[in-house]
């Protein structure tokens, strides 16, 4: 993935896996490389960042890239059945859902629709982690590091999927996953890793 993605940047792109016989390969089943849960951004497709093909990458994307049961569950299915051996993280800079829930904190916000506000909520503890270490750096309270909130925030998310899942925190301490938060650089094409747990002995090449 790392070698797509840097193929991605440079504007070298090959496309891999994307034919007529690849398409014909994978219609009877699917053995991904990789299981990827990101925010549902237009701007990260995974297969174009990471210059992957049909049946690389085994995707789950929410706005801001969120826990739920119907994500946590979708991740189990892919490490348990599917024997991914690795599950990136992918959150990114300019996130709509992390400057939505910095948004919400201020006393005069505009109330959200309730879907909207369940999906932001999980991000909020990120901000007020980061407001709290702004004003200790004596900066005005109101000045928030949103590049900072979502950083914070994708940490929270790798600690929360080995919280709620057993079965997903079972695979790395049996070296069966590694899990890997980055961060996508949506002017660069960049995602650098920023969490890194876990290190499978069968993990397949990168390409």
């Amino acid at each position: 993935m790392q070698r797509g993605n840097a193929r991605f940047v440079a504007g070298k792109p090959r496309h891999p896996r994307q034919n007529v016989e690849r398409r014909h390969d994978v219609a009877a089943g699917q053995r991904p490389r990789a299981v990827l849960f990101g925010c549902s951004d237009s701007r990260l497709s995974a297969e174009i960042i990471f210059d992957m093909g049909l049946g690389d990458l085994f995707v789950v994307r929410n706005a801001g890239q969120v826990v739920s049961d119907s994500v946590v569950g979708s991740l189990e299915y892919a490490v348990a059945v599917l024997e991914v051996p690795l599950l990136v993280v992918l959150g990114h800079d300019e996130c709509g859902a992390v400057a939505a829930a910095i948004e919400s904190t201020n006393a005069d916000s505009a109330p959200l629709p309730p879907h909207i506000w369940r999906l932001i909520a999980p991000i909020v503890p990120a901000v007020r982690r980061v407001q709290r270490e702004s004003v200790r750096a004596g900066n005005p309270a109101d000045r928030i590091d949103a590049e900072h909130v979502g950083r914070e925030h994708l940490r929270d998310t790798v600690a929360e999927l080995l919280h709620s899942s057993e079965l997903i925190s079972d695979a790395v301490a049996d070296g069966r996953l590694a899990i890997v938060g980055a961060n996508y650089r949506l002017s660069e094409g960049t995602a650098v890793p920023d969490v890194i747990v876990g290190l499978p002995s069968d993990a397949p090449a990168a390409s």
